[in-house]
């Protein structure tokens, strides 16, 4: 199956030629003919898969035609603001034989500049759910919009903006189209897709919570005190290029880049206290090379397309499964092989259980030579994690004693108090 095959016209064509395109992904062999047909869309994709290219190929081609007014036709929501300009940077690159004008509303720019190019009319707009709010809020109206786009549906809910959603969506005329994106799968998730979705196609292109078949992944077991030591060696000694590393906590990631600096790696640091002008900017030295390690939180486990990024590393795991997921998604994107590495210590190697379960597969374990875990060092919460277990298992367990007439037949102490007392009336009577 070819792009020109699945009806794409020859300016997007050209386009994504020159953007190195071959072959459409199995989301986008399956999107592209439903958002041309108009149909809802509920699609389940894993993080990497190209889902930018399946809704906004077909979305743009049918912009090509321009219609009467300045109403805005699309307006697709994300969760982050760095998704948000990697979409917008996506979408101008598919454009660009087109007269198409799209526009990025985000925290951090000027409210004021962007009505004033919202009223020169824009047939586009990427927006965090926040943003977009506030530009309703002060009269900007929903009622052209032809196709609404929920992108990382998943980590928008994550992040408290199903309030802003539910707010959004009566805005939007009755007959529009809506298309819905998550790499995973949640309750929560299909909550929302019966909110707004109205006989939706489904895609599915793997099993629910799956990552790429592309990423090789493995733990290294390491005491928690050397993790640090192993990440440069690993670095240094096989000569990653280029490594995005997830800490769990701000404080982590910080001291982390001091740790790395000091063995001499070129790094930067990206997360929620980082101003957004900071953020934008250490991303792109980190893209264009300018450092070779990128330390961040889970701000950045999603919306970061960085081509040909062939390492992440988990310096920590995260506290919720599903993030293992988008973060590990970084790399081995559209069909391209990719690493990902977790460094697992005596707390964590429990943990990994529950990531292995969402994602139905095992990850090898191993150790690093010179790196092996003591042996003798025991969980500092082991007593207390013991002490937790006992008194859950506690309640559940009935005391039993035994009938005498029916020895054979257990029976619970509240059954033997009645036993008794029928007996004694049964004496009674007699």
């Amino acid at each position: 199956m070819s792009f020109e095959k699945l009806g794409i016209i020859k300016p997007l064509l050209s386009a994504i030629k020159d953007l190195g395109y071959e072959n459409p992904t199995m989301v986008q062999t399956r999107a592209i003919p439903l958002v041309l047909a108009k149909s809802d869309i509920f699609a389940t994709a894993q993080t990497g898969t190209g889902k930018t290219a399946a809704f906004g190929l077909p979305l743009l081609q049918r912009l090509r035609k321009p219609l009467e007014g300045k109403g805005v036709r699309v307006v697709i929501l994300s969760p982050t603001r760095e998704l948000s300009i990697q979409i917008y940077e996506d979408l101008q690159k598919y454009a660009k034989n087109m007269k198409i004008k799209i526009m990025i509303l985000v925290g951090g720019k000027d409210l004021a500049k962007q009505k004033e190019t919202l009223k020169e009319g824009v047939d586009i707009i990427i927006a965090t759910p926040g943003r977009l709010m506030e530009h309703t809020d002060s009269g900007f109206s929903l009622t052209s919009v032809e196709a609404f786009v929920l992108d990382e549906a998943d980590r928008m809910l994550d992040m408290g903006f199903t309030k802003d959603i539910r707010k959004i969506h009566p805005l939007l005329p009755k007959r529009h189209q809506t298309l819905l994106f998550s790499a995973t799968y949640s309750e929560k998730v299909r909550k929302l897709s019966k909110l707004i979705l109205t006989k939706p196609a489904f895609i599915e292109t793997a099993k629910k919570n799956t990552t790429v078949d592309t990423i090789n992944q493995t733990a290294y077991l390491v005491d928690t005190a050397r993790k640090a030591e192993l990440l440069a060696y690993l670095i240094g000694s096989r000569n990653y290029p280029q490594v995005l590393v997830f800490t769990r906590t701000k404080k982590s990631a910080d001291e982390l880049f001091i740790e790395l600096k000091k063995d001499g790696l070129k790094c930067g640091v990206l997360h929620g206290d980082k101003t957004k002008a900071n953020r934008l900017k250490t991303l792109t030295q980190f893209k264009e090379g300018v450092f070779r390690v990128l330390v961040a939180t889970d701000i950045a486990s999603r919306g970061l397309d960085i081509e040909h990024l062939p390492y992440v590393i988990n310096y920590e795991l995260p506290s919720i499964p599903e993030d293992y997921v988008h973060r590990v998604g970084r790399t081995g994107r559209a069909g391209r092989q990719g690493e990902a590495i977790s460094l697992i210590d005596i707390y964590e190697k429990y943990d990994i259980r529950d990531i292995e379960k969402l994602i139905g597969q095992k990850i090898p374990q191993d150790t690093v030579e010179g790196f092996e875990p003591d042996p003798t060092i025991r969980r500092k919460d082991v007593d207390e994690v013991k002490l937790k277990a006992e008194h859950k298992r506690a309640p559940a367990k009935k005391e039993r004693q035994y009938n005498k007439n029916t020895s054979s037949v257990p029976v619970t102490r509240k059954q033997t108090k009645v036993t008794k007392k029928k007996r004694k009336t049964t004496k009674r009577d007699g």
